[in-house]
């Protein structure tokens, strides 16, 4: 076996792609920071019944598990940083107001979201809690696009959704919680037939389902979902809330559509969800929607809302940021040498030391520029 291959949909980041990831991490990161979301950086691990505390079937599937040597206690490796998000709400800053919440970091999931998907993405996102009202879902969306507009993603499309038209269509089924997840996902792939078959083919509910997967494009989806679907107070004001987004959230360069077929990424949303789509990717390239009942389960159930992006795939999707050049500088003990070679770096510039005997691989360095020493000064040439 060759020691250097790694499992499928596992890849190394090589210098090109980690500089392009790392840029857009500290732009999104301070476009956030001026937006006023704070920071925070949970672990890795946790114990498995807090890290799937208030998702969905989704996430457990997606969850590595190991056991803790320690206590002996099933641990996971996070598959998404909402539920640690959540409980550092709850439970650690505890606030009263609202929270503003930012995250940065690799997630590991058990298989590929899709064909080229990596089973390690480098999850970016941000959250707020404490406020129920649309303000807080406009902010995010807002967020959103000006974050992936920021990144570079000239033309982007984003469908609007709110799961809780599905629930209520499903809140009079009485079915196993595998024939839930199945019948969920059945909607979500727009299969109609799988949907109306396991809702019971020719029932109100199976019939308002497999109409549900063919409800989305324009925003005239909104009307024809009025008179398609059935008479609810709860669907009339999912579709309220929908058209007040979809005239708040229109901007130059971003195409506002309707899918009442969107349900969320983990299957824990709960009000609105909505996805990014830009030409040139299959998949969505950033998702996210409300989740207030995700905290509930650390005993402090608060309104949420939020978003996540990928930076690998980001980064695939705009133009790679160019190799800065540098300077090249004898390798020489000159006491002015350093100095000189100090104040460049202090100055931003990148300056590498020549070290002996790698002549023939100098251009393997990107230097476009040397130190040397003139007239008893060392200059940049």
């Amino acid at each position: 076996m060759r020691r250097w291959l790694l499992p499928e949909h596992i890849e190394d980041v090589l210098p090109a792609e980690a500089r392009a990831i790392e840029r857009l991490r500290r732009a999104i990161l301070d476009l956030f920071e001026v937006h006023g979301y704070e920071l925070v950086a949970p672990p890795l691990l946790e114990y498995l019944e807090s890290l799937l505390s208030g998702t969905g079937r989704d996430l457990d599937l997606a969850t590595f598990k190991l056991t803790d040597r320690l206590s002996g206690r099933l641990m996971g490796v996070r598959a998404d940083h909402t539920p640690q998000v959540a409980r550092i709400d709850a439970h650690l800053l505890n606030r009263q107001g609202v929270a503003r919440l930012c995250y940065c970091g690799s997630v590991l999931h058990t298989l590929p979201a899709g064909m080229t998907k990596m089973r390690e993405p480098i999850q970016i996102g941000a959250e707020l809690y404490g406020h129920a009202g649309i303000e807080a879902d406009l902010e995010i969306l807002k967020l959103m696009i000006a974050s992936l507009k920021g990144a570079g993603v000239a033309e982007l499309h984003v469908d609007l959704g709110h799961p809780d038209i599905y629930r209520a269509l499903t809140s009079a089924l009485s079915l196993e919680p595998e024939t839930a997840e199945t019948l969920f996902h059945a909607v979500q792939q727009k299969d109609a037939n799988a949907a109306a078959e396991i809702a019971g083919r020719g029932s109100e509910a199976g019939d308002a389902l497999a109409t549900l997967t063919t409800l989305n494009g324009s925003l005239d989806v909104l009307d024809r979902a009025r008179k398609a679907l059935p008479r609810n107070v709860r669907i009339g004001a999912a579709l309220d809330v929908l058209a007040d987004l979809a005239a708040r959230a229109a901007e130059p360069g971003v195409r506002v559509s309707i899918d009442l077929a969107e349900l969320g990424g983990f299957n824990y949303e709960n009000g609105l969800a909505f996805a990014a789509f830009t030409p040139g990717s299959p998949d969505a390239i950033a998702r996210g929607g409300r989740y207030d009942e995700v905290g509930a389960t650390f005993g402090r159930s608060r309104p949420a809302t939020g978003f996540t992006m990928d930076l690998r795939q980001l980064a695939a999707l705009v133009p790679a940021p160019p190799r800065r050049r540098a300077i090249l500088a004898p390798g020489d003990a000159d006491s002015a040498l350093v100095q000189a070679i100090e104040k460049l770096r202090a100055s931003g510039e990148i300056v590498i030391v020549d070290l002996p005997g790698h002549e023939g691989a100098r251009e393997e360095l990107a230097c476009d520029r040397t130190l040397v020493k003139k007239e008893g000064q060392w200059l940049v040439t």
